[in-house]
């Protein structure tokens, strides 16, 4: 019986074992998607103690927890923080098969050294271990002993980005950048919500937002002002894409419409997010950035849990959307400006996973290896089937060579363990094929494929 979770964990064969001990184990990390709060790294922040860096905000155990029957008040309520811990240890043994179970146990292992099992025996002992180190393992300290070279955040528009500029002026040779997330700029389903936003863009960019025109150029200032500071990636949460037709004069008109407080129909919203985003997407062709779309969420399914404890509370799922025909549409209307810039594109439905996959081949153009990627798999699929099954689909359809990797996707400076786990995972899906003759043994090709997904693709793609 192979141990758990050795050093050749996930590893099957002994070309996976090269791949991943030779070539892929000490690569650095491009985090070019998470939500790590910039203001941590800015101001080093040391946590009080492991609750407050693995728990809070870490809707994955949260979930887990509450299916485990742990009461509200002991998750993201009232109870210290010593008891929440508690909780949670005594849960993890119940998340065997979860990725969670692999992902706390990793975290564990590194940085803090611990390779005994988390259950409900030792949980004060783990917490008061790991509490010892924290002095150690302030934000900073973190990114540099996982040799992350360059990470993104996730940035609203209106975000003034001084935590950015600070890091940047203070020396810190990790480079934190912004990424435009204008999801609120097209969020027009609450017209009191949207206006209220309109009215912030407006004061934070000093400039009008009375009509459709000044709301755009707000926008757009905010888009160069995030380039001046660095950014160059834009990311979009929608549902499905939307590709209804729209004029000019037809954006103005719905746009006075929700200034004045009206209710829009639906197919006017459709050209209301159509037209925003195609304006945002032609930015970021003119600016050489790149744009990534996260696909498929329902969100906030549990209204009352939303109620009390607010957005991101842990009660999302995965949506079922057609996607494909609105997909067409929406890249297309770009490619045929020639407008369309380096774009990936994330699943969050495994079903559609060749959907997304044929779709990004369609609008490869030559001018730069992978312009189009399918991206890795995404919240519910970042795990080991979803990961393998996203690698797959990618071989089938496109240049598994040219992928750009992985990502954290998180809000938690303990989850740089995602990196491991992908590289393993990808490593013994070649060394699969190589052991079983479908790929030639060439472990300098591979080692270098390999290694290109694992960073040098990514660099070379965004341009860091």
């Amino acid at each position: 019986m192979k141990a758990f979770m050795d050093a050749d964990f996930l590893l099957k064969t002994e070309t996976a074992r090269r791949l991943f001990h030779d070539y892929a184990k000490e690569m650095p990390i491009i985090d070019y998607h998470n939500h790590l709060p910039p203001d941590e790294i800015a101001n080093n922040r040391q946590f009080e103690n492991l609750t407050a860096i693995w728990l809070k905000g870490d809707h994955y155990k949260w979930r887990a927890l509450r299916a485990n029957g742990v009461p509200e008040q002991f998750i993201t309520g009232d109870a210290d923080d010593l008891t929440k811990f508690k909780h949670w240890a005594a849960t993890v043994p119940y998340t065997m098969r979860n990725p969670l179970y692999h992902w706390t146990h990793m975290e564990l292992q590194n940085p803090f050294g611990i390779k005994q099992l988390l259950d409900a025996s030792n949980a004060e002992w783990v917490y008061n271990h790991c509490g010892e180190q924290l002095s150690q393992w302030r934000t900073q300290a973190l990114l540099k002993h996982f040799k992350v070279t360059t990470l993104c955040t996730t940035d609203d528009p209106c975000d003034n980005l001084a935590h950015h500029t600070a890091i940047r002026s203070s020396g810190f040779d990790v480079r934190v950048l912004p990424t435009f997330r204008p999801d609120k700029a097209i969020a027009v389903e609450n017209v009191q919500s949207f206006n209220e936003y309109a009215d912030r863009l407006g004061m934070v960019a000093n400039m009008p937002t009375g009509n459709y025109h000044q709301f755009m150029e707000a926008l757009h200032s905010r888009h160069d002002y995030f380039h001046e500071a660095g950014g160059r990636l834009s990311d979009h949460g929608i549902s499905t894409f939307y590709s209804a037709p729209f004029t000019a004069d037809e954006l103005e008109t719905i746009f006075a419409k929700l200034r004045a407080g009206k209710e829009i129909t639906t197919e006017e919203a459709l050209q209301f997010k159509t037209g925003t985003l195609h304006l945002i997407c032609e930015w970021n062709h003119e600016k050489g950035w790149v744009q990534q779309f996260h696909v498929g969420a329902i969100r906030n399914n549990n209204s009352r849990l939303v109620q009390q404890i607010g957005a991101d509370a842990g009660v999302d799922s995965i949506g079922d959307w057609q996607v494909a025909i609105a997909m067409s549409g929406f890249l297309d209307g770009l490619d045929k400006k020639n407008k369309l810039a380096k774009t990936v594109v994330y699943n969050l439905n495994p079903s559609y996973n060749e959907v997304f996959a044929t779709m990004a081949g369609n609008f490869q153009d030559g001018t730069v290896p992978g312009k189009m990627q399918f991206g890795s798999g995404w919240w519910f699929l970042d795990q080991k089937d979803g990961m393998e099954k996203q690698m797959n689909t990618l071989s089938n359809m496109g240049l598994l060579s040219r992928f750009v990797g992985m990502l954290t996707d998180s809000r938690s400076f303990l989850s740089w363990s995602r990196h491991e786990y992908f590289r393993r995972i990808l490593c013994n899906l070649l060394g699969d094929d190589v052991e079983n003759g479908e790929l030639p043994g060439d472990i300098n090709w591979l080692g270098k494929m390999v290694q290109d997904i694992c960073y040098n693709n990514a660099r070379a793609y965004f341009g860091f």
